[in-house]
């Protein structure tokens, strides 16, 4: 008998005889809508650690500690893809009989999918590469955020440093498949690219890998030691020739065909990409055109700030009445970048300056927060490779729960261009109150769901960094009298010069001229990306009315070109900080208190700011404290 019909035969039982069919199974009962959202928000996080093994890593799961992340087209399609899914998922459960903190957390879930997804069809992963960002810069930097204290902590480096190859390999798949679409970046924001992937695949990085970056974790290593071996393989014979044929791939094929304008509007995706830009990094809905009003009125109000500092100052101006105050500003501004003693010119100084100045701050956070991080903070110099092409300074969080510390990386790139009097505002940014102690807050969370650890809406982040910078008027001065934390102007901070860290009239005009040169961004961004603003012209205008160093502005300015809206975050999340500070001290008079409401801004993550809204009209009504 054929082997399949006895088989048929055995499955039928006796020629002839058909069992009963067994009765349809019960589809299993919908979830409680609260199981439903725990589930998918459970399902998130894990999809996110699978998406950015990186992070994980550094937050302290040590399952992806090997991994890198999967940023080819194939990779890219499935995430959408179940994030579509979950997102449909997501709306038809009734959040209304789902409690808090899950039901924030399902809200903020379901607006966070939403955007992604709206702007899946401009194809952010087209453009990996550009001189601020791409596998050429923060590869080579990924050692300080890996953990590194047992032997399969290196183990599992080294098999990361053999997967770089294919990580750089995607990166030339993707933007091949943006030139085939005609979507690329403009030019000038390539400039540096070519240069850096120079520097990690130069012959002498070949001849000897212990020289490079990536080998940084295993110096001193003892000779023999086999995840040392595989390091110096995987940096000679894959990592060099991948940055090589990176930057052979960007200088002969892609540069060449950039475009020569610097809007996004200007682009394939047209003026939707910047609509979308402008709502994904606010998280309101502005158009361009509020938004630039917003930054008009933000320089105007400013510049009379400035006005009244610099008549502390010994500056030898012509008398008042012959210079109007736009004019003062400006000529103030180019007489600070000409003065010698407002310039460090050995780098260990400048950090040390930033240290120093760290430590003063440090005393004075019990004072305006009930709550602080347990992670520490240090602060390093930019690495060589990066600072030419890099901002004053970046943030680079750590995680407690991984033993890695954070830090403030300091460019120490042309001192000329590093002026003393920002030090202290740019300390209170990156650092404490800023970006160090929102994030590490953020990272330490209990009470919410893993989710809000992940979570980082630009902005509520740099929102949150800017009003740190002027808490420096509330903190205490060693030799003078800070502002009493109590006392404010109803916009969430006092408004009198001198005060507290910036007692110095210099260092005070250097708090404006960071918190100016933020409302210069909603004018800039904007005239960039709606306005058909030249690249000169934006230069021009940062100039005249910030004290950024030349050099430091032309950075900037390439910074806004290469990644539209993202400037924008700043001043439009601290003024909706300040605004809702405001609103609380009218309301709960003298029942407000600082740290309370420092605890209830920072204790669900960096949020949307209608959630944050949400969240701090609702501890109003409670009556505050």
């Amino acid at each position: 008998m054929h082997a399949l019909i006895a088989a048929a035969i055995l499955l039928a039982g006796p020629l002839g005889f058909q069992p009963p069919a067994p009765p349809p199974p019960h589809p299993a009962p919908p979830a409680p809508p609260a199981a439903a959202v725990r589930a998918i928000l459970d399902e998130h996080v894990e999809a996110l650690k699978a998406e950015d093994p990186i992070t994980a890593s550094k937050k302290g799961d040590e399952r992806f500690n090997d991994k890198l992340p999967d940023a080819g087209p194939e990779g890219v399609k499935a995430r959408r893809a179940a994030a579509a899914d979950r997102l449909k998922r997501l709306e038809a459960v009734d959040l209304a009989q789902v409690p808090d903190p899950d039901r924030t957390s399902a809200e903020i879930l379901r607006y966070d999918l939403a955007m992604d997804l709206a702007g899946a069809r401009f194809h952010p992963e087209h453009t990996p590469v550009s001189t601020m960002g791409g596998p050429q810069l923060w590869l080579p930097q990924l050692y300080q955020s890996a953990p590194f204290q047992k032997p399969s902590h290196y183990a599992d480096y080294a098999t990361r440093l053999e997967s770089m190859p294919r990580l750089i390999g995607q990166a030339v798949e993707q933007m091949r498949l943006g030139l085939a679409a005609g979507r690329v970046p403009p030019r000038i924001t390539m400039s540096a690219a070519v240069g850096q992937c120079r520097m990690h695949s130069a012959p002498d990085v070949e001849k000897d890998p212990t020289v490079s970056p990536f080998y940084r974790p295993f110096l001193g290593a003892a000779l023999g030691d086999p995840q040392a071996a595989r390091a110096r393989e995987a940096i000679a014979r894959g990592i060099v020739p991948a940055y090589r044929a990176l930057g052979d791939f960007l200088e002969k094929e892609y540069i060449p065909r950039c475009r020569e304008t610097v809007g996004i509007s200007e682009g394939i995706d047209g003026r939707a990409a910047y609509d979308h830009a402008l709502r994904i990094n606010t998280t309101l809905d502005l158009t361009a055109d509020e938004v630039h009003q917003t930054g008009l009125d933000e320089v105007a109000r400013i510049r009379a700030d400035m006005v009244r500092v610099i008549a502390r100052t010994d500056f030898p101006r012509p008398p008042r009445s012959e210079l109007e105050d736009e004019a003062l500003v400006k000529a103030f501004n180019a007489w600070l970048r000409a003065e010698p003693r407002f310039y460090y010119t050995r780098a260990e100084d400048l950090l040390d300056g930033y240290r120093a100045i760290a430590k003063r701050v440090d005393p004075e956070l019990t004072r305006l927060f009930r709550v602080l991080p347990r992670n520490p903070y240090g602060v390093r110099e930019l690495p060589a490779f990066a600072a030419p092409s890099s901002p004053t300074a970046y943030y680079y969080g750590g995680s407690l729960r991984a033993g890695i510390p954070a830090y403030f990386m300091a460019n120490t790139y042309r001192l000329d261009q590093r002026p003393r009097y920002s030090m202290i505002a740019l300390t209170l940014h990156e650092a404490v109150p800023g970006h160090h102690l929102q994030i590490a807050l953020a990272d330490e969370l209990e009470g919410q769901h893993e989710y809000h650890r992940w979570i980082g809406f630009n902005a509520f982040v740099e929102g949150w960094a800017l009003y740190a910078e002027r808490l420096g008027l509330e903190m205490e001065n060693p030799g003078g009298s800070g502002a009493p934390a109590s006392e404010s102007n109803g916009e969430g901070a006092p408004p009198a010069s001198g005060r507290g860290l910036y007692a110095d009239p210099f260092d005070d005009f250097g708090r404006l001229s960071f918190e100016m040169w933020r409302a210069c961004r909603l004018v800039i961004d904007t005239g960039l990306h709606a306005k058909g603003w030249s690249r000169q012209q934006a230069v021009d205008h940062l100039l005249a009315n910030t004290g950024l160093a030349p050099h430091d502005a032309e950075r900037e300015i390439d910074r806004y070109i290469g990644w539209p809206g993202q400037a924008c975050g700043y001043k439009i999340g601290e003024l909706k900080v300040r605004e809702l500070r405001a609103r609380a001290e009218q309301r709960l008079g003298r029942a407000f208190d600082i740290r309370a409401f420092h605890e209830v801004v920072l204790g669900a993550g960096a949020i949307p700011l209608p959630v944050l809204e949400s969240r701090v009209n609702r501890w109003i009504e409670r009556g505050g404290p």
